[in-house]
């Protein structure tokens, strides 16, 4: 269960793979999530560790620190609820909008979002009653990870009612996290290019999806390009 949280579509730990869950869970190091963000308070034993050098121990912890980032269905997902994977975790997050709401919603409540039926809404109830996963949850807060969604800005910005596609690799951040931002400032994103798509951002290696928007007449807007759009709404 750690590995899956710090997995890439859950806490995208980079480094913290099974190997290392091993060693730090032998080490009495890791037993639960939130063991994970006191691991900074240990670094100076870290750095003893046989394996592990300064660099690799400050990698780690800098990819722990960032994780705190992550948006509210990232989080429900890494958490590992029976039967809630990545879709189901961002259809409760963007319906429930916070934590607290999910746990005081009933099972039929659960169940009346679009596309949840009843396992996954008893799975979810019975989760959100357990005292020791609600113990967990609290000290993942207190760790300052994200159990609210944050609000799309409402007001005219360059995203806002477009659909875009992403492809190929961008230079400063992950897919996820750019469909993210688009959505929170009001634009939608899909998978594959359409005649409905407005723009195609190109990261490096960006594929067929160039050929296909060059034939619909679907508009390109580079790496850098996007980069620009979204520091203008920062100034």
């Amino acid at each position: 269960r750690l590995e899956h949280f710090a997995s890439r579509g859950a806490m995208d730990i980079e480094g913290l793979g099974s190997s290392l869950i091993d060693l730090f869970a032998d080490l009495k190091l890791l037993g639960s999530f939130p063991d994970i963000y006191r691991l900074k308070e240990k670094r100076s034993y870290l750095i003893s560790i046989e394996r592990l050098g300064e660099k690799s121990v400050d990698n780690l912890l800098d990819s722990i620190e960032k994780s705190r980032q992550q948006p509210f269905h990232k989080v429900l997902f890494a958490l590992g609820i029976r039967y809630v994977g990545a879709g189901v975790a961002r259809k409760l997050a963007d319906h429930f909008r916070n934590i607290e709401n999910l746990k005081n919603a009933t099972e039929e409540e659960i169940k009346a979002v679009h596309e949840i039926g009843e396992r996954i809404a008893r799975s979810v109830k019975s989760y959100l009653e357990s005292s020791y996963h609600l113990k967990i949850i609290t000290e993942l807060q207190e760790a300052g990870l994200n159990f609210t969604v944050e609000e799309i800005i409402t007001s005219d910005n360059f995203f806002k009612g477009k659909t875009f596609v992403i492809t190929g690799t961008l230079s400063r951040m992950g897919r996820d996290e750019a469909s993210d931002k688009i959505i929170r400032l009001g634009g939608k994103v899909t998978s594959s290019v359409s005649k409905n798509t407005d723009f195609l951002i190109a990261g490096e290696n960006a594929g067929s999806k160039m050929e296909k928007a060059g034939k619909l007449g679907v508009k390109i807007l580079s790496d850098e390009e996007f980069n620009t759009k979204l520091a203008e709404l920062q100034e």
